[in-house]
């Protein structure tokens, strides 16, 4: 067994005895899984370059960028020999709740809580600096590096590639975020386990447009996730109905998984969902100002499509499930100075007015729209919004110090 250099109080460890240690600190720090996996050419890069020359990336140029290392990670750390798979459980249990009669929008399940990526990377770099003590150089990412993440921690033995293109891993389902540490360590790799999805198809039947065309392939232009969170500009005509009340993301295909009957709850409370995240009533996110949204959804994942492409997919929700009560707030939307708002209000309101046989002119008539309240202070932030944030703001002060 090859000896390695090690902390001065060790005089010498094995390459099973360090991966031990590494694996007992990783559940010590939180991450539910570790496992290993040799640090080698990603096994599907060809698919994946052909997903890429298809197009199947929609908008994500980023991806095109990044290609040569995703596929080799040699390419991101010479001399790299190991790869080190972590997996993060954020199940909350439950579903969002709603308490309002007004229409609400869903969230993705992991946007509930604060933000994945800081929180990962602050265990990532315990993992760095134990691992530098053993001699290692390490890169370490969380969902954001160039890395294919899922082909090596299906490699290592995390989970196995579901049909909807997503990992499941038997003991966590479909509900855990991934991490890697790249290192120039060699360990002990895992063995990959057997695909156990079987005649299941219930990932493919669930999404709603449609994104996953066959088994293991999936179109991202379609998918939800990628329309209200990687898309940057106007939503598809045709693609707006069938976002439905969806206004960050999309767990339709995670969900239906027979795999999530075995979930725990995730043992970190920062996955817990946030008051914003819950209820709160669609046309009520309306209001909000850049600075209001910002203190919103401060530490959060959603802060990441900034309050243009939030409200643009409140817009759309709105557009599927509001009704005559919601057009107030949306012809005032339907005048924000943010053009991609404004537009997307305006699909909307007719939308609205569509279903429900409502005529242009009803809202004037009634003073709907010219009696609704303008002011800041009583309507741009609506109370149980305001009360949300200055809540949060007051938690994280007391936690701070």
């Amino acid at each position: 067994m090859t000896q390695l250099s090690v902390h001065p109080f060790d005089h010498e460890i094995s390459q099973t005895e360090l991966k031990q240690r590494l694996v007992s600190f990783a559940h010590e720090i939180g991450f539910d899984s570790c496992r290993v996996t040799a640090c080698g050419f990603a096994p599907h890069a060809h698919e994946f370059r052909n997903w890429l020359g298809e197009g199947g990336h929609g908008e994500m140029s980023y991806m095109e960028r990044g290609e040569e290392k995703r596929c080799d990670p040699q390419k991101v750390l010479p001399g790299a020999r190991s790869i080190v798979v972590l997996a993060m459980n954020y199940f909350q249990g439950g579903h969002q709740g709603g308490g309002t009669p007004a229409a609400t929008g869903r969230i993705a399940r992991y946007a509930w809580g604060d933000d994945y990526h800081d929180l990962i990377q602050s265990k990532l770099d315990n993992i760095d600096e134990f691992l530098r003590e053993f001699g290692g150089q390490q890169k370490c990412y969380v969902d954001t590096g160039p890395v294919l993440e899922r082909d090596h921690a299906a490699e290592a033995g995390t989970g196995w590639h579901g049909k909807s293109t997503m990992l499941i891993d038997e003991r966590l389902g479909t509900w855990f975020f991934l991490a890697e540490v790249l290192t120039t360590l060699e360990l002990p790799p895992d063995e990959p386990v057997p695909d156990r999805c079987g005649t299941c198809e219930r990932c493919i039947k669930a999404c709603p447009t449609g994104a996953i065309t066959a088994p293991h392939r999936l179109d991202a232009s379609r998918c939800i996730s990628y329309l209200t969170i990687e898309l940057k500009g106007s939503v598809p005509l045709a693609l707006r109905p069938l976002i439905g009340d969806r206004i960050f993301g999309c767990d339709d295909c995670l969900a239906v998984c027979p795999w999530n009957r075995f979930a725990q709850v995730s043992r970190e409370t920062a996955f817990l969902a946030r008051p914003q995240t819950e209820g709160v009533p669609l046309r009520d996110y309306l209001s909000l100002s850049d600075e209001e949204f910002r203190l919103l959804f401060r530490n959060s994942p959603i802060k990441r499509i900034k309050r243009r492409g939030f409200l643009r997919n409140v817009c759309v929700a709105l557009g599927n499930v509001g009704d005559s009560s919601d057009l107030a707030a949306l012809e005032r939307a339907a005048a924000d100075l943010e053009p991609l708002i404004a537009e997307h209000a305006k699909w909307a309101i007719q939308q609205i007015r569509s279903r429900h046989g409502i005529s242009p002119s009803i809202g004037k008539k009634t003073g709907l729209i010219q009696n609704a309240p303008q002011s800041i202070e009583s309507e741009t932030v609506p109370r149980r919004i305001q009360n949300c944030y200055e809540r949060d703001f007051v938690c994280k002060s007391q936690t701070s110090d």
